[in-house]
């Protein structure tokens, strides 16, 4: 299986690319910065200097052709402000679900946020409330596409070791943590799960095995 991951720096792009390499997946992380290249080397994936908040739909489908998948995993990041978010958090993400379309890829799996869907909580500060309103908007955007897509919203990411046991389910879920192993593996499941589709999946640390959480999730 070749997935192309935006974002493939990420903290939970990195953990999955190694994921992927370890059972014998080939994983592409796009990535903006050339000194990036080596990283994703060692996490056993190709990297490819790509930069989605430049880049224009017919290249970054090129690099799309031949997938099986594609992973949304770009996110601004801490310190960013109100435009990045727009630029990074909403806009590249539908480039990337435009380059699948085109290339004809059409499993896409989208990192998402709890929160996203409903407006910010009251008193919110402007960056946060800038956040969710792009996560909300890519979401819209994506789940208006011919795609098999799923969109998993995580709730507070941690460092700390995966546990390997999740809640993972369609929103209304107590909001709660998930560490970012935990998220890359249920994001490696849902990649050989292509019954589990069109679903919107918030995700956070709980009891079920992530296999066992990934196959219910497509009503198995």
């Amino acid at each position: 299986m070749r997935v192309v991951i935006g974002g493939g720096h990420g903290k939970i792009a990195l953990r999955l690319e190694r994921l992927l390499a370890a059972r014998g997946d080939e994983a592409v992380g796009l990535i903006r910065d050339p000194a990036q290249q080596e990283d994703l080397r060692r996490a056993g994936a190709e990297p490819v200097v790509c930069d989605l908040e430049r880049a224009g739909v017919a290249e970054v489908a090129r690099v799309l052709a031949g997938a099986d998948a594609a992973v949304f995993a770009a996110g601004a990041g801490p310190g960013s402000g109100v435009a990045r978010k727009d630029t990074v958090d909403r806009a590249a993400s539908a480039l990337l679900a435009d380059a699948a379309e085109r290339a004809g890829v059409r499993r896409f799996l989208q990192i998402s946020s709890m929160g996203a869907g409903r407006p910010p909580r009251e008193g919110s500060d402007e960056v946060w409330a800038a956040y969710i309103e792009a996560k909300t908007r890519a979401e819209e955007d994506l789940r208006g596409r011919d795609l098999d897509w799923v969109i998993v919203r995580p709730g507070g990411l941690t460092d700390d070791p995966g546990r390997g046991l999740v809640r993972l389910a369609e929103p209304g879920i107590p909001p709660g943590k998930v560490t970012r192993d935990d998220v890359a593996e249920v994001l490696a499941a849902l990649l050989r799960a292509p019954g589990v589709r069109r679903r919107i999946l918030e995700l956070t640390a709980g009891e079920i095995p992530i296999e066992q959480a990934v196959r219910e999730a497509g009503g198995a």
